[in-house]
């Protein structure tokens, strides 16, 4: 135990070395080049007293353009992966995603009405938002009519929901104006973080930490719930209780992060079993691990959005194209279990 616990602590300071040095480099990438000293220079020019040897254009596009996207990619990495680590755990199914209930389906409706109605960035936001919480709303009602297992009925209630909503965007796009509108919807739909802004991004720190704090409050809870419902009461913990609050959490952050920057897929199944394969099932590791992981996937993904073209690819298209391979490996390596 004491050789898996320094194992795990090793790995964990290890992934909190590398998102940061990430985060640095991801800094310096772009079409208009700044180098490491550079970005250091204009970042500690605003805590210290340094004298500005850097052009106006440098700060501006470090500050205004960059920075909010970098940490953008790193909480909605670290959200989806953390969620799809809290969904695996309340279910006990080790494919189950973020989008189990439905989440990115109805911030999908939602976005797709506000960009049809003509709304602005913060409307479609906020309608992306709402919409997600709806669909699992729904979900959840749904489920409580049931006469099969609670778990079984939740997961069955989300693909349920799911459909509806994602007919419901059809329907959108179908009568969308396919000049402006069409490509407007289709284009959130696929991910993207181009254009985020410190605003944007301050409108989702609160519903993020209200997702992230719970959870990671709950992890030794985690950890019971994988022993089964009946030993989990033996040990005084409510095993419905947990997993509402883990759905209630998990989906605050999905929708949170589907508002900010589209559907992303893949994220919140692949990075929570690689995040096993380095730190085992304990949860009191493996929620770091994804948090850390996650941020760090999504940061390096949305480096290759923007530079493997003179077009930016969507964050859909790239974490699918690299994260089904990715999750057939560990497959492979498990013997065929994940």
């Amino acid at each position: 135990m004491d050789s898996r616990n320094r194992h795990n602590r090793m790995i964990l300071a290890l992934l909190a070395f590398l998102l940061p040095l990430g985060v640095l480099l991801s800094l310096t990438l772009g079409r208009y080049s700044l180098s490491v000293g550079e970005v250091a220079r204009i970042l500690s020019g605003k805590i210290l007293a340094v004298e500005k040897t850097w052009p106006p254009m440098a700060e501006n596009i470090l500050w205004q353009v960059r920075l909010p996207r970098i940490l953008a990619a790193v909480l909605v990495g670290a959200a989806l992966s953390v969620s799809g680590a809290a969904y695996q755990s309340a279910f006990h199914n080790p494919m189950a995603a973020p989008d189990v209930l439905g989440a990115s389906s109805g911030a999908g409706f939602g976005a797709a009405l506000a960009i049809l109605l003509g709304k602005g960035s913060f409307a479609v936001m906020a309608a992306a938002f709402l919409g997600g919480l709806a669909c699992v709303t729904l979900a959840l009602l749904a489920a409580r009519f049931s006469r099969a297992d609670r778990v079984l009925s939740l997961i069955l209630s989300g693909i349920l929901a799911g459909s509806l909503f994602q007919a419901g965007t059809s329907y959108l796009k179908l009568i969308a104006d396919p000049r402006n509108t069409l490509p407007e919807i289709t284009y959130w739909l696929m991910g993207s973080l181009s254009g985020v802004k410190t605003e944007e991004l301050r409108l989702l720190v609160l519903p993020l930490l209200l997702g992230f704090v719970p959870i990671f409050l709950l992890r030794w809870r985690m950890n019971l719930l994988s022993l089964g419902d009946v030993e989990a009461r033996s040990l005084g913990v409510n095993p419905a209780r947990v997993r509402i609050a883990l759905i209630a959490c998990s989906t605050l952050l999905t929708a949170a992060s589907v508002a900010l920057c589209g559907v992303v897929g893949w994220v919140g199944l692949v990075v929570p079993h690689l995040a096993r394969r380095l730190v085992g099932n304990d949860a009191r590791a493996l929620l770091p691990a994804s948090f850390l992981l996650g941020g760090l996937f999504l940061l390096l993904v949305d480096d290759l959005a923007r530079s493997l073209y003179t077009t930016e690819l969507p964050l859909g298209i790239l974490t699918a194209v690299i994260g089904a391979p990715f999750f057939l490996l560990l497959l492979s390596r498990r013997g065929g279990a994940v």
